[in-house]
């Protein structure tokens, strides 16, 4: 047995209350019921990654992420570390649809590794800068809520404002986005509907704003996930360049989005598929010159950090959506980026992802 041996590997459940409702087009959820997994390896270290599904945006469950680790639990255990883009190929074979079961394991995988050697992760993906400046999101709800949140936002420091859209109300919409832009009218925006809409409403809409002198800085995923020519419809018009999330589920997915000229920009997202489909999925879009951006579901710091590391040592993601760990009233760990503003700094961490529980 080498130190880098995995001895064992453990999962519980991480259920943390939100502030607030956290609402999509889909759906919202009051509590994160995520997944906490650690690997501790031969040696003694210990690496930790967090599964956050979201009913809400891909079916999958608490109880389907955890049935998925446990299936491939006593497989990995005796597995070497150092192996981890085989394991993760392992795991795409035993457990492809649990996402985020997939993304915790190779988390706490990649946490584990780098731990030994002393290197922070995003050093480890490529070392391109260790800061970003994230957005922070409006979720769905009325006008008068969407007005407080933008104040809200911009007492914060943070300029970028992302907008859950697709509430089946076009006015509603409207009325909306015309009160987050008086708050902020230098703010850009960032209009995501989480494939609650049909193409024909949704350029409806944008055209409406432009009237107005509402121009968003991107609009994301209007249409269902399967509506592909709904998504090159939408990435023909020139209003403002269209992000694919729910399409880019996997890197096929984003190799057809290229194909097909669906979209302009690819949000990645580590929970989708893991964090090796999601280094695939950025080569692509590197390869065929689409525009990057890092998101995720509801998730903690732990989580939030590793998609940070990602998206700081790869380089070249222009727009940065992890403002999650705002939505949660306890933060289970000690640890990750400081956020000052909408700055996120990694470059004080000396190794894995620089979180931990605040109980181990």
């Amino acid at each position: 047995m080498t130190p880098t041996t995995i001895r064992a590997l453990s999962v519980e459940r991480l259920d943390i209350p939100l502030f607030a409702p956290f609402g999509i087009s889909g759906g919202a959820q009051e509590v994160a019921r995520n997944l906490l997994v650690t690997v501790e390896l031969a040696d003694g270290t210990r690496g930790y990654g967090e599964a956050a599904p979201f009913p809400a945006f891909n079916g999958e469950t608490q109880a389907t992420a955890l049935a998925a680790i446990e299936l491939v639990r006593h497989q990995l255990e005796g597995a070497d570390v150092r192996e981890w883009r085989p394991i993760a190929a392992l795991l795409r074979e035993r457990i492809a649809a649990a996402g985020s079961a997939r993304c915790a394991i190779e988390t706490a995988l990649l946490d584990a590794l780098t731990k030994r050697v002393a290197m922070p992760l995003y050093v480890f993906f490529g070392g391109a800068g260790s800061t970003l400046a994230t957005d922070m999101t409006i979720t769905t709800g009325t006008v008068e809520e969407a007005a407080t949140a933008a104040h809200d936002i911009l007492r914060r420091g943070i300029r970028t404002i992302k907008v859950k859209i697709g509430s089946a109300d076009l006015a509603l919409d409207l009325q909306r986005l015309e009160a987050i832009h008086a708050v902020a009218p230098d703010s850009p925006l960032i209009l995501d509907g989480n494939g609650g809409m049909n193409a024909g409403s949704a350029l409806e809409l944008f055209e409406a704003l432009l009237a107005r002198q509402i121009r968003p800085a991107l609009i994301e995923q209007p249409v269902p996930g399967d509506d592909w020519e709904g998504m090159a419809r939408l990435a023909r018009w020139d209003g403002a360049p269209l992000a694919a999330d729910e399409s880019a589920s996997s890197s096929a997915n984003v190799l057809r989005l290229v194909a097909e000229r669906a979209t302009q920009v690819v949000n990645i997202k580590l929970m989708k598929a893991g964090v090796v489909e999601a280094l695939d999925s950025a080569a692509i879009c590197r390869a065929a010159r689409l525009g990057l951006m890092i998101g995720g579901m509801v998730e903690s710091m732990l989580a939030m950090s590793m998609s940070a590391h990602v998206a700081a040592g790869l380089g070249g993601f222009t727009f940065v959506d992890l403002d999650t760990p705002m939505f949660l009233a306890e933060n289970p760990f000690i640890g990750g980026f400081r956020q000052t503003g909408d700055r996120l700094d990694l470059d004080h961490i000396g190794a894995g992802h620089g979180v931990r529980p605040r109980v181990e």
